[in-house]
């Protein structure tokens, strides 16, 4: 586990509870790893046994990572633990695009994931689960890992292999880059943005835009995204997505791996994207003003 905040707290544990699986994690936060440690990893009232450590040099030789840090981090998280994975595959739980093309410039083989499931570090080593959700995972198709080790891993962790994940990744994708920018230059929750109209309509084009991007790919999307958006506003009204985190924390958002993302697929697509490049340059300039 390379990042063991909130989503890979969560395999974590979920991992953890077989006894033919040993869990190891690398995360940066001292206290965490602290926590994690002496007290194992509390999720939801629940503990589970995870060796965590903030040296990479310390962690033994690894089948499978998951990669679950923000975008951001993505190079040096997997430049750090590369040389853990030489004999596996490294598979990205990440939000937005491009950070399986960073893992595949240190490891051989790579699986592009996608999880649903969302969550927080409520203190050092307790997550709160704040949504449950499917998981996906299909090779990363220039380097990808072995159908065998997309299936072990997907079956360890409740995930559905796929031949092709990126239907799963975009349709994602186009959920986050339309709501999770919106709710961090507004301050509200995902329900409190959908009940506004003005809102809600800027949220259909930002979907729309970056779907005639996905079509130009050839990537069929395996879900509508306006219906995920509806869905989750009404059964997870009060949810503050994690770039609204980051900002009422004045941390650094994954703007650049989200509608920075759409906006270079885009240009190589040659579909026009002014409304996620606006978006970007917005949630840039509030960064900027921290």
């Amino acid at each position: 586990m390379v990042g063991c905040g909130a989503i890979g707290g969560l395999f974590a544990a979920r991992l953890a509870t077989q006894s033919d699986v040993e869990v190891w994690a690398y995360d940066v936060s001292g206290d965490h790893v602290a926590a994690i440690n002496r007290d194992g990893l509390r999720v939801d009232g629940e503990v589970a046994h995870v060796q965590a450590r903030t040296d990479p040099r310390e962690i033994p030789p690894c089948d499978f990572g998951l990669l679950t840090t923000k975008a951001t981090f993505t190079e040096p998280a997997i430049a750090a633990t590369a040389h853990l994975f030489a004999a596996g595959a490294v598979c990205s739980l990440q939000n937005g695009i491009g950070s399986e093309e960073v893992i595949a410039r240190h490891v051989v083989r790579v699986i592009r994931g996608v999880t649903l499931v969302s969550g927080r570090v409520s203190a050092p080593g307790t997550i709160q689960m704040d949504a449950p959700g499917t998981s996906w995972m299909g090779p990363y198709e220039p380097r990808p890992a072995s159908a065998e080790q997309v299936d072990a891993l997907a079956r360890s962790t409740g995930a559905v292999a796929l031949d092709d994940a990126r239907g799963a990744q975009w349709t994602k994708l186009l959920f986050n880059a339309a709501t999770n920018p919106l709710a961090a230059l507004t301050g509200l929750t995902h329900g409190e943005l959908c009940d506004r109209p003005d809102l809600r309509a800027v949220v259909g084009e930002l979907v729309a835009e970056g779907r005639r991007v996905a079509d130009a790919l050839g990537i069929a999307l395996d879900a509508d995204p306006e219906e995920m958006i509806d869905r989750a506003a009404r059964e997870n009204h009060d949810h503050e997505p994690s770039m609204l985190q980051d900002a009422l924390a004045h941390r650094p958002t994954e703007i650049d791996a989200l509608n920075g993302g759409i906006v270079r697929a885009g240009a190589q697509a040659g579909v026009p994207t002014p409304l996620h490049a606006a978006i970007a340059a917005l949630v840039a300039g509030m960064e900027a003003a921290w």
